[in-house]
């Protein structure tokens, strides 16, 4: 029998090149290319914008603010292991990454999927319980308890993504295209020359308990939050106030998740070459965006600090001014 070495040097080769399918770009890559870069600023500037204004702000040192700033840090972590590689190979002719830099790609991408459906989840059950039980939120929902739910929530997240990625980088592979403009692990496995049992059975268990199980626990916290309102018009306010942002967030990523889980898994040849590539990356693109968008906008208390920074640094730069004139 051959050992692992062996197999990776003879029968099964394993690519250290992998090869990206962008399709026929050559005459408006370098559109994208700046398409790409202006997207990643935009992500970068308003996430960093919510998460600067929650910190710098005693009066936001609040559970549900520290679980948005989490979500935004988590959409930045996501968006980084995304699109700079992406502009990369926009700008260049050759679409290639390197096995090891693909393996990191998936590992970093599925586990700001794991962590943004458990921070999702994380901050239903907050709403739950402020909603829900209003007299025990206080005690219930520190600021410990609040470190120690979104610690679990990414602890358990890299602990499942840790071991997908070790399950599949034993795997020989016979061919290194990828049909994709980034790595994703269901794709990498389906080069594989081998027996890929374990990998499916330990992937559907990550999809089902993670992409499915969440949702569902999020779905049964909002459940419950509607049976509150429906007895209290002022719970109905809160709740509307405060939550609608989360649903729609929760709603934007479920969708965008699920179509990637369905496009690629069981019906890959029936939507056309060039809508799936758009489509694949929605994921990694809309919920960075709409996220700090939705919270800067609904979430008063930081739509005023917001709004006091930006008034702080007019007057700042209008004294400047006046100075030079003097």
């Amino acid at each position: 029998m051959l050992k692992r070495s062996e197999m990776l040097n003879s029968t099964y080769p394993n690519p250290s090149q992998m090869s990206l399918l962008f399709g026929d770009i050559s005459d408006i890559g370098y559109l994208y290319s700046v398409i790409t870069i202006l997207g990643f600023l935009v992500i970068v500037v308003c996430n960093c914008t919510v998460m600067s204004t929650i910190l710098l702000h005693k009066s936001l040192q609040e559970p549900m603010y520290i679980f948005i700033c989490a979500l935004c840090a988590n959409g930045l972590y996501g968006s980084s292991a995304f699109f700079p590689n992406l502009f990369i190979n926009l700008s260049l002719k050759t679409k290639t990454i390197s096995y090891t830099a693909c393996m990191i790609q998936v590992f970093c991408l599925y586990t700001y999927v794991c962590c943004e459906f458990t921070m999702l989840a994380i901050m239903a059950f907050d709403r739950y319980v402020c909603i829900c039980n209003p007299l025990r939120y206080s005690n219930i929902m520190t600021l410990g308890a609040a470190y120690k739910l979104m610690a679990t929530g990414w602890v358990c997240g890299f602990t499942l993504i840790t071991v997908l990625v070790m399950l599949t980088v034993r795997l020989p592979l016979c061919d290194n295209a990828i049909p994709k403009i980034y790595c994703d692990n269901w794709t990498v496995v389906r080069l594989s020359c081998v027996d890929t049992t374990v990998n499916n059975a330990f992937g559907l268990f990550i999809t089902v308990s993670v992409a499915i199980g969440m949702p569902l626990l999020t779905l049964i916290s909002y459940i419950e939050i509607l049976k509150v309102c429906a007895k209290s018009k002022e719970a109905r306010a809160k709740a509307m106030q405060t939550c609608t942002p989360q649903i729609i967030s929760l709603l934007v990523f479920f969708a965008d998740c699920m179509f990637e889980v369905m496009l690629y898994r069981f019906i890959p040849t029936i939507v056309p070459y060039g809508v799936r590539i758009v489509m694949s990356t929605q994921l990694l693109v809309v919920p960075p965006i709409v996220n700090p968008i939705l919270y800067g906008l609904k979430m008063n208390a930081i739509k005023v600090k917001i709004q006091q920074i930006f008034r702080t640094k007019k007057l700042f730069v209008a004294k400047l001014k006046l100075i030079d004139l003097m």
